[in-house]
């Protein structure tokens, strides 16, 4: 019978860290090695996830558990703010992050690949874990090269920091890797109050809505002389990113360097 993969969950008490604890305690092939939390400290992480003891105590230091734990992936779902530290701590220890937090530059994938490839262990950054989100970036990207007019909405909750969206600028990322820039709109197009077009991408727009109530959706609107093409994804709940997830903490024990985007794991 093969090993188990040993997983660590920072930000275990988040929404999506608790997502992530109950994705392992589920799946036989994982094993819960660590929980990371700032608070409830001592408490058991199964219980904090809303299910059962599980015997693992939530812990808020995160180089501890990685020495005492020995896991073989870290998953984070923390902030912009921590998450750098605690993925270089991750690789420094010789654990695979997956990393679900965006507002990693180029340069700093750059280097943690370097770091990663240097320690022999593969690594994810992933702006997205849905896989229908994947997919609708995937099918926006294709349908670019027919309709190279485009602008991309994403909506998100009031609470959500970032703005573009992770997702969105990757979206975006991918449809400039096969779309001509083209600057859209006329030339002589005024704003008459700042920031009422969007953000300006590669010549096309994305724009942030941020609203109560709302979880996660994106659509990329195309149009073309009499007709409009629009590709669409929604998320309803947390839950909906942790078969990725999953996906993600078995392939990256087979990779070495740090990837960006899940859709390279997906084969």
């Amino acid at each position: 019978m093969s090993t188990k993969i040993r997983v660590a969950v920072s930000g275990a008490t988040g929404r999506m860290g608790r997502e992530v604890v109950k994705m392992v305690l589920g799946d036989p092939e994982l094993e819960l090695a660590a929980a990371v939390a700032r608070s409830s400290a001592g408490e058991d992480a199964g219980i904090a996830a809303g299910l059962g003891h599980c015997g693992v105590k939530l812990t808020s230091d995160l180089e501890l558990a990685l020495v005492e734990s020995k896991p073989d992936v870290l998953v984070d779902f923390t902030t912009p703010h921590t998450v750098l530290e605690f993925t270089r701590l991750a690789i420094k220890h010789k654990v695979r992050p997956v990393v679900g937090t965006t507002g990693f530059t180029p340069e700093t994938i750059e280097e943690l690949d370097r770091l990663c490839r240097e320690q022999k262990i593969g690594g994810l950054i992933a702006p997205n874990f849905s896989i229908g989100a994947i997919l609708m970036a995937q099918f926006a990207a294709q349908a670019s090269k027919f309709f190279p007019h485009l602008e991309i909405i994403e909506y998100h909750g009031d609470q959500k920091l970032d703005a573009p969206s992770g997702t969105s600028v990757w979206t975006a990322e991918m449809i400039s890797q096969i779309r001509k820039e083209l600057r859209q709109g006329n030339p002589q197009e005024k704003e008459t109050i700042e920031g009422a077009r969007g953000a300006l991408y590669n010549g096309f727009r994305i724009h942030s809505v941020r609203l109560p109530g709302v979880f996660a959706q994106q659509e990329v609107i195309f149009g073309a002389f009499g007709q409009t093409l629009k590709i669409r994804h929604d998320s309803y709940d947390r839950a909906g990113y942790m078969p990725g997830v999953n996906h993600a903490v078995k392939k990256v024990m087979q990779y070495e360097g740090m990837v960006y985007g899940f859709e390279k794991l997906m084969g």
